[in-house]
């Protein structure tokens, strides 16, 4: 342990150093306003540089907003309804440059400074099926003065909060909650097996993009609060976990919406090209920390001395959930089941992505970010932001990431869409009924009126039911 103290000094030192150069001289592929080579863009594509903005990668229904942001989505009602809350968002407008505008510094800051005083957590223990436990984290307190509701029938509606898949609870996170619960929210952090404190009761971890403890988890929540609105909210590479369970669940996943802060879309590819070293090193050390009061139980399932000295993301990897004593599988079948887009198809709730074209972390957004999935699919939206870093989004304090208070007002957008879809529903069927009656006394003529005619009219985005 003192040896691997001292090594996460270092590391933390050497993304210090990073970051203050990265303030003088930032890097080409994290930077904005890079010119991408030829063969990096698209067909028919024009190169564009908007004020040291990004270059255009996506001029395809990129629809522009203040701050210098972007919404990339497919043209539909509901994308109507979130770009006018988008355009009317306070929290998108540019404020004064400050020291922290750098996309390192604002990485470094919310992955290592100090969390500070957080919210008050009652935490439960959730046993699984497998006996194994996860941990959910309620948020309880402080209780603010004139707490808002969000839902109009009195329930609060809850907040499921997924941290980064290496069980690392940021300061970010812990803010989102505090203002979800300023905003009438029920928050909750949901923790993996041996996350975060809670106890690895059997010799099993979840995978990058398994959802099945999550599912679990879901049902209970489910079971306590049966009535209240449920969103959801991943930070990082816990998006994977979150985008699986959305396309393994399909219609029946139970939520309203959901929205991923600098989400790693292509996994594999993520863990293959690796990281800068410092965040490498950095992610990479604090799971071996996290795993290291288990090794014991591990050893039955695994190669603990070769899981210990694996010196890439991808070797960890590989050797904990490919290279396991009782089952082992291939990189590629590992991936099979795993990969976030795999039914991203049948995903049926709107999710939200927020994304900086400078993270340094995820890399340019002409890597990282599979433009075709928002360009085609209704229920995916891009937020391109020019400055943000990897899960940063930070404004001067005492404000919170701006991006918290754009994932709230997307979701106050999305129940106010809901409930007009609703209504509107519901006078097309009086209306219906209306007719019917009439018919029946034989005062309208025999033309048939289809009632939802004027409906798919209105709205060109509706609700898929796949599974």
């Amino acid at each position: 342990m003192p040896l691997w103290g001292t090594a996460l000094a270092l590391i933390l030192a050497a993304l210090l150093i990073l970051a203050l150069l990265g303030r003088l001289a930032p890097r080409l592929q994290c930077t904005v306003g890079v010119r991408t080579p030829p063969g990096a863009r698209g067909h028919g594509h024009e190169e564009e540089v908007d004020r040291g903005g990004p270059v255009d990668q996506f001029s395809d229904r990129r629809e522009p907003l203040p701050g210098g942001c972007r919404l990339i989505c497919k043209p539909s009602a509901l994308a109507q309804c979130l770009l006018r809350a988008l355009r009317r968002s306070a929290a998108l407008e540019l404020g004064p440059r400050s020291w922290l505008s750098g996309p390192h510094l604002q990485t470094l800051c919310h992955f290592v400074l100090p969390v500070g005083p957080g919210p008050e957590l009652a935490r439960e223990y959730l046993q699984l099926a497998d006996d194994g436990l996860v941990a959910l984290d309620w948020v309880v307190g402080p209780c603010p003065r004139g707490r808002r509701v969000t839902n109009s029938g009195g329930l609060p509606a809850v907040l499921l909060v997924i941290p980064n898949a290496w069980g690392r609870l940021t300061r970010n996170v812990l803010g989102l909650c505090l203002l979800a619960l300023e905003r009438g929210y029920y928050p909750v952090i949901f923790h993996r097996r041996g996350h975060h404190g809670c106890p690895l009761v059997s010799p099993r971890l979840q995978p990058f993009g398994d959802p099945s403890d999550l599912k679990e988890a879901i049902t209970y929540i489910r079971f306590r609060h049966p009535a209240a609105p449920l969103f959801a909210v991943s930070e990082g590479s816990g998006s994977a976990l979150l985008l699986s369970y959305l396309g393994e669940c399909g219609s029946s996943s139970y939520m309203t919406g959901a929205a991923c802060i600098s989400p790693v879309l292509r996994c594999r590819e993520w863990f293959e090209a690796g990281l800068p070293w410092p965040y490498e090193r950095g992610f990479l050390l604090h799971q071996k920390i996290a795993l290291s009061r288990y090794a014991t139980a591990l050893e039955d399932i695994v190669d603990t001395r070769k899981l210990f000295k694996s010196r890439s993301l991808r070797e960890f990897e590989e050797t904990l959930f490919c290279h396991t004593k009782s089952f082992p599988i291939s990189w590629d079948t590992y991936w099979e089941h795993n990969d976030p887009l795999r039914d991203v198809d049948e995903a049926a709730v709107p999710v939200l992505c927020i994304c900086s074209a400078d993270d340094p972390v995820c890399g340019p957004p002409n890597h990282f970010l599979p433009t075709e999935l928002f360009h085609s699919n209704p229920y995916f939206f891009l937020l391109l932001s020019r400055h943000g870093g990897h899960c940063g989004f930070l404004r001067q304090e005492p404000l919170p990431a701006w991006s918290h208070e754009v994932i709230l007002e997307y979701f106050r957008a999305l129940t106010e869409f809901f409930r007009t879809e609703e209504r509107m529903k519901g006078l097309s069927r009086r209306r219906a009924s209306f007719l019917v009656g009439r018919r029946r006394w034989g005062t309208l003529p025999k033309r048939e009126v289809s009632p939802s005619s004027n409906l798919e009219e209105i709205f060109s985005w509706k609700r898929s039911y796949t599974r």
